[in-house]
């Protein structure tokens, strides 16, 4: 796996393209995991960048869906 990716990185992709990496990084989070479990992991730190992108992912995800929502409905949420 490449170095982890900035925010904003993310934040240039389309929804499409964050689905198809945050699928990818969770599968790669996966195998980590799995070798973590059998045997010994050349570089631990992997799995914690691997996390962090997810969150990070996410995070732009939640933004975007939070910024199609119509303005009454945030303002109802908050009161």
């Amino acid at each position: 796996m490449a170095k982890a990716a900035k925010a904003a990185e993310y934040r240039g992709m389309s929804d499409e393209q964050l689905g198809l990496t945050l699928r990818d990084i969770e599968k790669h989070l996966f195998q980590l995991r799995f070798q973590s479990a059998t045997d010994r992991l050349e570089t631990p730190s992997e799995l914690r960048k691997a996390r962090r992108d997810i969150a990070r992912i996410r995070t732009v995800q939640r933004q975007r869906e939070l910024a199609k929502q119509p303005k009454e409905e945030k303002g109802a949420a908050n009161g």
